[in-house]
C-alpha cells in the first residue's frame, strides 16, 4: 500500500492514477472538509477526465483520511511556498509531512518527495529531520525524489505520458520507485541522484519562464516604437531555428511563476538572467494596466465601463494561483479607481474579487471596453460577444478587428 500525502492539484490525481491502475492507495490530507468531500465521491477541482479517473479509483478501493497510514511507501505532495522577500523556499510543509510519516512507517519504508523543491532542500532540511527523529537513512528509511511534471488542463494525459525523473541515494531504491510509477506512466523514467532530480525540475520551469520573458520584453519594446509584436514573432518564427513564444499578461500557476525564484534565492549573485526574467514576467500585469489606461484615455472611457474577462492563470482551468488577473485587479484599485470594475470567468464559481459576476450577459451590461486576460474556449467559440466593444486582447485570441488592441 502507498500513502499519498497532500490531496491538492498534484497529490489527488496521482493518488487516483495509482489506484485506478491496481495499486492500493490511501490519500491523506489535513483538511477535514476536503477529505469529507472526497469520501462522498466528489472531486475538489475541475480537470478534464478527472471525474472519470476518480470514479475508476473509487471502484478500485481508494480511500481518504486525515490520518497517516502504516505502510511501505509514502508519496509527499504538499505545497512548497517561498518567501517573497528572500526568494527562498519554505520547506516546512514537506518536513512536517515527512516527520509525520516517520511516526507510523514500517522499517525500510520509502519516502518519495513529489513536491517541487529547490536544489539541496532534501539535504538541508529533510535528511536532518529524519536523522533528528533517530532514523538511519538507507537502513530504517529510504529517500527518493520524483518531482511532478504535469500542468492543470492536461493533467490526466501528462501523468501517463510525460517522462519522469526519479532521484534516489541507492539505484536499487530508484528502480523500486520506478516500478511503482510504471504502473501507469508510459513515458521514459530516468533514475539519477536526488540533487540532480531537484535541479532538473526547477531548471525545466526556469527555461520556460525565461522564454516567456523574452516574448514579454519584445512586446514592451515593440509597443514603445509602434511595432506589431505578433507580426514580428510570426515572421521570425519562420526561421528553422527560431521559436519565440507569444507575449501575455504575466505568468501564473504554482510552477513557472514560483520555481525560478528558488534559484534566485539560493544563488542571488549567479542567477541574474533568471531574476531579470522573473521581474519581467511579474511586471506584465502593471504593463497591461498601463495599456488599458492609454486606451481608456484615448476613448474617454471610465473605469466603471471596463470589464475584465478571465481570472484563472490559464485557459480552461479553475486554478487561480498566482493569477496575473488578481495582480492586475489589485493594481487597478490602486491606480485607476476605488470602484472595482466587473470581472467574469466562466470557470470560477466562487467570488474571489469584488464585483465578480457569473454570467456573460451580466458582465457585458453597460460595458464599453473589455480586457481579455484569459483565452478560455468559451470566448474562442464566439468572439462576437464583444462586437461593438473596445477590446484589449492580452492573449491574441480575438482576431484583428478595428477595435481590438494587442499588447
Amino acid at each position: 500500500m502507498i500513502n499519498v500525502i497532500g490531496l491538492g492539484y498534484i497529490g489527488l490525481p496521482t493518488a487516483l492514477m495509482f489506484a485506478a491502475h491496481g495499486v492500493e492507495v490511501v490519500g491523506t490530507d489535513y483538511d477535514k472538509n476536503l477529505v469529507t468531500t472526497l469520501n462522498k465521491g466528489k472531486t475538489t477541482f475541475k480537470e478534464e477526465g478527472l471525474d472519470d479517473l476518480f470514479s475508476n479509483a473509487m471502484k478500485a478501493g481508494v480511500s481518504f483520511t486525515t490520518e497517516y497510514q502504516t505502510c511501505d511507501t509514502y508519496i509527499v505532495s504538499v505545497p512548497t511556498p517561498y518567501d517573497k522577500c528572500s526568494k527562498k523556499i519554505d520547506p516546512a510543509y514537506v518536513v512536517a509531512a515527512v516527520e509525520s510519516a516517520l511516526d507510523v512507517c514500517r522499517q525500510g519504508s520509502i519516502i518519495v518527495v513529489e513536491s517541487t523543491v529547490s536544489p539541496g532542500t532534501i539535504d538541508k532540511y529533510v535528511r536532518p529531520a529524519i536523522v533528528g527523529k533517530g532514523f538511519a537513512i538507507g537502513k530504517d528509511v529510504h529517500l527518493a525524489h520524483a518531482p511532478e511534471r504535469i500542468i492543470p488542463g492536461n493533467m490526466i494525459h501528462e501523468l501517463t505520458s510525460n517522462n519522469r525523473t526519479i532521484g534516489a541515494d541507492d539505484p536499487q531504491i530508484g528502480e523500486r520507485v520506478k516500478e511503482l510509477y510504471s504502473s501507469f506512466c508510459v513515458g521514459e523514467i530516468a533514475i539519477t541522484d536526488i540533487r540532480t532530480a531537484e535541479m532538473t525540475k526547477v531548471v525545466e520551469n526556469t527555461f520556460r519562464d525565461i522564454n516567456i520573458a523574452f516574448a514579454n520584453e519584445l512586446a514592451k519594446i515593440c509597443h514603445s516604437d509602434g511595432m506589431d509584436v505578433h507580426e514580428i514573432i510570426r515572421i521570425a518564427n519562420k526561421h528553422p531555428r527560431v521559436n519565440i513564444l507569444s507575449p501575455g499578461p504575466g505568468v501564473g500557476g504554482h510552477c513557472i511563476s514560483v520555481d525560478p525564484w528558488f534559484l534566485v534565492g539560493d544563488y542571488p549573485e549567479l542567477a541574474r538572467l533568471i531574476r531579470n526574467a522573473r521581474e519581467t514576467n511579474d511586471s506584465m500585469p502593471e504593463f497591461v494596466l498601463a495599456r488599458a489606461s492609454e486606451i481608456m484615455k484615448e476613448n474617454d472611457i471610465e473605469p466603471s465601463e471596463v470589464g475584465v474577462y478571465g481570472l484563472t492563470y490559464k485557459e480552461d482551468v479553475n486554478d487561480v494561483r498566482e493569477s496575473p488577473t488578481l495582480q492586475m485587479v489589485d493594481s487597478m484599485k490602486r491606480h485607476l479607481s476605488s470602484e472595482p470594475c466587473k470581472v467574469y470567468d466562466p470557470w470560477v464559481e466562487n467570488d474571489i474579487v469584488p464585483n465578480q459576476v457569473h454570467s456573460m450577459d451580466v458582465f457585458l451590461e453597460n460595458l464599453r471596453m473589455v480586457i481579455v486576460m484569459v483565452g478560455h474556449s468559451q470566448l474562442k467559440r464566439d468572439l462576437s460577444v464583444f462586437d461593438g466593444l473596445i477590446v484589449l486582447d492580452t492573449r491574441n485570441v480575438c482576431g484583428d478587428g478595428e477595435n481590438v488592441h494587442k499588447l
